[in-house]
């Protein structure tokens, strides 16, 4: 990030940017910030595309049009695909681009073996945001949060974490929220996070799998028409429990082998302050459950893609099944 907040204090910005990466709030935030820098206010030599149909000629002629008074044609990118299959035009254009062509390109995934990706290495700079870790969350959120003059003691951080989750995005509308109803005060407490902060919902499908775990269907079933309330979409509802499911049988595994919280953080992909909570969990079951859990799960997404299976009923009926 140093360097593309160099380039942009500098005004030495390079022809081609990719930003991309799990952590989308950092791609948006650069992206941005990239995008205003390059067109340096003007709207007359500036281009936005996205998806997937983007006509790729149509993008190369605007690159060879000469800009309306001004040294730059700014073409942002986003969400292409490019990167993965099919740009191979963009990367032989990327060798030889008109001088007065400034390309920013802002994806999920890439593909790093591609000549498009080298080519944008070579011409740019080329950005991966990963998921942030805990330490990291942790600070920005103090960072914020001090600016309002508040203070916030870790284990609240860390309770406010598990409630909403590690997407900066929502922790940054889930701040706003927390700043709001703090205001005159001078601590951020728990109770003020369990008042305000919307539980994620990674959140709610941990309190789901609990509730089927201790067979208490019902809450399992008020769960899921809570999140069907809020439109997610069943086959989403249905990998997240999966997901959970096999965390939960590689924390267990992991610890009967006597693994520390921060080895098992580290090779399940959570963060630590987690790590306690699945381990918690995990406990309550037998390693044959999670396993016959996570076996169903993939069962049930392939009986609802091919059809066998109505996707509305599919986590009704594995929450009536399953473990």
């Amino acid at each position: 990030m140093r360097q593309i907040n160099e380039d942009i204090k500098s005004g030495n910005l390079k022809q081609a940017y990719l930003l991309f990466g799990e952590e989308e709030y950092l791609v948006r935030q650069y992206r941005d910030k990239l995008f205003d820098a390059l067109r340096d206010g003007d709207e007359m030599n500036v281009h936005r595309f996205e998806g997937k149909e983007i006509n790729m000629e149509e993008v190369l002629e605007l690159a060879e049009t000469l800009p309306f008074l001004a040294s730059r044609r700014v073409i942002l990118l986003q969400d292409t695909g490019w990167f993965k299959h099919g740009g191979e035009n963009m990367a032989a254009y990327l060798a030889h681009p008109a001088p007065t062509a400034f390309f920013l390109f802002a994806e999920h995934e890439v593909d790093k073996r591609s000549r498009l990706y080298k080519q944008a290495q070579s011409l740019g700079y080329v950005k991966e945001f990963a998921a942030q870790d805990e330490n990291s969350l942790k600070r920005w959120i103090g960072g914020i949060l001090k600016k309002e003059g508040l203070q916030i003691k870790e284990s609240t951080v860390e309770f406010f974490l598990e409630r909403v989750g590690t997407d900066m995005g929502n922790i940054r509308l889930e701040l706003e929220k927390l700043i709001c109803y703090c205001m005159g005060r001078d601590v951020v407490e728990r109770q003020d996070v369990e008042a305000v902060c919307t539980a994620s919902i990674n959140n709610r499908i941990f309190d789901m799998v609990e509730a089927i775990g201790e067979k208490r269907t019902q809450d399992a079933l008020a769960l899921y028409y809570d999140l069907l309330a809020l439109k997610e979409p069943p086959l989403r509802i249905l990998a997240l429990i999966g997901r959970q499911c096999n965390i939960l049988l590689q924390v267990k595994q992991l610890k009967g082998k006597g693994q520390s919280n921060q080895g098992i953080s580290e090779a399940v992909k959570v963060p630590l302050f987690a790590v306690r909570k699945y381990a918690a969990q995990a406990a309550r079951f037998k390693e044959r459950e999670l396993r016959n859990a996570v076996v169903r799960c993939v069962e049930a997404e392939e009986a609802v893609k091919t059809g066998r299976m109505d996707k509305d009923i599919s986590v009704e009926t594995l929450i009536l099944s399953v473990l």
